[in-house]
């Protein structure tokens, strides 16, 4: 075959330029937009007063310490199931909204469309709306088209730096850290993570836009098996529209003046049916109705409607009300699956104590032989205080057995624990020759470690190893 006859396994980008367009879908992204990156960019400078032992930063994932900060919640690393949890409501929520209203997220919510939408509101500003853009695209190359060239580009460069800075916050205190990357005192990953995420968001929100939606993004291929006949999505009503014809000859209501198309920012045409590449952004909802408007007939040409619709509209029937798409099986047992876990983590998470304990074990050697023919055992005793005070514990052991523990370094039993840290400490279990003469080589040992003050106490169970004489 030759190379003129070969087939293209990607189509090159054409450009899209969405023009202006205004309506009560606009106005809700306008929302939405100026709210989570309200939230994105100003959490990590909510103060939050923990105590003079913690960080006062409302939102924190602290790495040096393996800690998670969320207002009055602290994470610790062995209670990570409350960050697999949350990851797995999300996924439900994910299903839940997209089985019941299509790609509702990725038309309003995603970073991807969030940033576009802020990057194409300055291309408008900068160069013009959808005519003026064309325009500037095909003319040839002059201190004009360089200079809104230019002008653009710094813009989204001040945007992406910010939306890069505004992620390293989270992983730092924020006032300390933008002093030191002022003063070229932060980490070098610091720099390298706002660098990171300065150039995938200029790149994804100015240039390829569409492109991540198209064929970067897993969602498209996914949604197929979340969504069925009866969810409501952005769909183009033929039934109504068709056949389509300029104004005055159109015998139905579409007189294909291409505002749905225009106002596009993935490019395609809703009148083609459903198609992977549609976010279900519902502008193309508002241009309709706008057009519908000046030409006199009802709304609704392109709307949130659901395929099972089709057979009553073309029967002049009233379709089924929204709520009634919503309100389904299916969407009640993905409802019912996410609140289950919302309320498990819930009761979770004021249910936990507030001091955490683990003990291992020596594998190698699992005993030691001592000079009197007795035995002893070691163990690593490991205490969390996730309060922010000192706190003082007492250790002790519960065993049908004759034997005797002893912390290393000190004759008590007794240990103090720092506010919010974790302490490490050698725990000793020693068996008298005795004992040793009429036992097999493991024995059940239970370890008690009790709040001194609050009496709150937990137990970990263990074995204690020897060998019979």
């Amino acid at each position: 075959m030759s190379n003129d006859t070969a087939p293209q396994l990607f189509q090159a980008r054409e450009p899209v330029f969405p023009q202006r367009v205004s309506g009560r879908f606009r106005r809700l992204k306008w929302s939405l937009l100026a709210i989570t990156l309200g939230i994105y960019y100003a959490t990590p400078w909510i103060r939050w007063d923990r105590g003079p032992n913690l960080p006062d930063q409302a939102v924190l994932i602290d790495l040096a310490h393996a800690r998670f900060f969320f207002f009055w919640i602290e994470i610790w690393p062995h209670e990570f199931y409350f960050i697999a949890g949350l990851l797995i409501m999300a996924g439900l929520g994910l299903f839940l909204f997209t089985s019941a209203l299509g790609r509702v997220w990725c038309g309003y919510a995603c970073p991807q469309t969030v940033w576009t939408d802020l990057f194409l509101l300055i291309e408008r500003w900068i160069e013009g709306d959808r005519n003026a853009r064309i325009k500037l695209l095909r003319a040839k190359l002059s201190p004009r088209k360089i200079r809104l060239r230019l002008s653009k580009w710094a813009a989204w460069l001040v945007i992406s730096v910010a939306t890069g800075g505004a992620w390293v916050f989270y992983f730092a205190d924020a006032p300390t850290l933008m002093h030191h990357l002022f003063t070229g005192q932060a980490a070098l990953v610091a720099y390298g993570t706002i660098a990171c995420l300065t150039a995938t968001t200029f790149v994804f929100g100015g240039f390829l836009r569409e492109q991540v939606c198209t064929y970067m993004c897993p969602w498209p291929r996914i949604q197929a098996a979340m969504m069925d006949e009866h969810s409501l999505t952005v769909a183009y009503r033929n039934w109504r529209g068709e056949p389509r014809g300029k104004m005055g000859k159109a015998e139905g209501d579409c007189i294909d003046c291409m505002a749905c198309v225009n106002v596009c920012p993935q490019g395609i045409d809703i009148r083609d049916g459903q198609q992977v590449e549609c976010i279900t952004c519902a502008l193309c909802i508002d241009a309709c109705d706008a057009m519908m408007d000046k030409i006199g007939r009802p709304r609704g040409l392109i709307d949130y409607c659901a395929l099972t619709d089709e057979p009553q509209e073309r029967a002049g029937q009233a379709p089924k009300p929204l709520w009634a798409h919503v309100m389904r099986l299916r969407n009640f047992i993905y409802f019912g699956l996410w609140a289950g876990i919302g309320v498990g983590l819930v009761v979770a998470l004021f249910v936990r104590s507030d001091f955490s304990v683990s003990i291992t074990p020596d594998r190698n050697p699992r005993f030691v032989r001592l000079s009197d023919g007795g035995v002893r055992n070691a163990y690593d005793l490991k205490i969390s205080n996730q309060t922010g005070d000192n706190r003082r514990f007492h250790i002790s052991i519960k065993t049908d057995e004759a034997l005797r523990v002893k912390l290393q370094g000190t004759d008590e039993m007794n240990i103090t624990v720092p506010a919010d840290q974790s302490l490490h400490q050698r725990v000793y279990i020693f068996a008298k020759p005795v004992y040793l003469a009429s036992r097999t080589d493991s024995t059940p040992v239970r370890f008690w470690i009790e709040d001194i003050n609050s009496g709150e106490r937990q137990h970990v169970d263990s074995i204690f190893a020897g060998e019979t004489k």
